[in-house]
């Protein structure tokens, strides 16, 4: 069957989230230490890594909550909300400078939307933060905005083989005739098979590296070079 749509998940796969939320998280300690923490970099890193695995990476205080961890001395006589806003502050300045797309990415979806493909986004998260995300990337303009799935917004989560076929009934297309590219093994790979599309696990560097799916998906690629190879060796697609 003639492929007519492709799918891309944003975090890992057309940027690296992994990098970017280490040393956005990274300056924000530096920021908070800078202005009164008795702490060391390190220990603050420690304890706030254990906040976003226990609260997830959506979570609105992991700064507060941290502070409220860290023992007493080190916010004495301190004010918790200048240090928060410190860290937030950092964070967000972290976006500006360091939140771009992958060469590889960016070259790879302007020259696919000269192509007849459909192109479209599924991605966890929430809503505000994700189409952020596909904004300061710069692939918006390359995009079906219609295409754009986020889990928070359209109410279906990756778990769901659902949100596959939403996206595929959403650009008319079977899904046998639609590919989606991930990094999640399980999520990005699992459901969308469970669709009915075809699948390519982008296994690089992220956090979900080690995680295996269940089903194997169609294909594998290590970066977006090697995507853009298999797009025109295996479905005939011009770039």
């Amino acid at each position: 069957m003639e492929l007519r749509a492709l799918f891309f998940d944003i975090d890992d796969t057309l940027y690296s989230s992994t990098r970017f939320a280490g040393l956005a998280r990274e300056r924000a300690v530096e920021a908070m230490i800078a202005r009164g923490l008795q702490a060391t970099k390190g220990e603050v890193l420690e304890e706030l890594a254990q906040v976003v695995a226990e609260f997830g990476s959506n979570d609105r205080n992991h700064y507060d909550r941290l502070l409220t961890r860290l023992p007493a001395s080190a916010m004495q006589g301190l004010n918790p909300a200048l240090l928060v806003t410190a860290g937030v502050i950092a964070y967000h300045e972290t976006k500006w400078k360091e939140l771009r797309a992958k060469p590889a990415a960016h070259g790879l979806l302007e020259d696919l939307s000269r192509t007849d493909l459909k192109l479209g986004i599924i991605s966890a998260g929430l809503t505000s933060k994700q189409m952020e995300k596909v904004l300061r990337l710069g692939i918006d303009r390359f995009l079906d905005p219609s295409l754009i799935f986020i889990t928070d917004q359209v109410g279906i989560a990756k778990t769901n083989a659902d949100l596959y076929r939403l996206a595929c009934s959403t650009a008319d297309v079977e899904p046998g005739a639609a590919l989606h590219v991930g990094d999640h093994p399980l999520h990005d790979v699992d459901s969308a098979k469970n669709a009915g599309m075809i699948t390519v696990l982008h296994a690089g560097s992220g956090k979900y590296t080690p995680l295996k799916p269940v089903t194997e998906p169609d294909h594998r690629v290590a970066d977006l070079g090697e995507l853009r190879a298999l797009l025109a060796s295996e479905f005939s697609i011009p770039v």
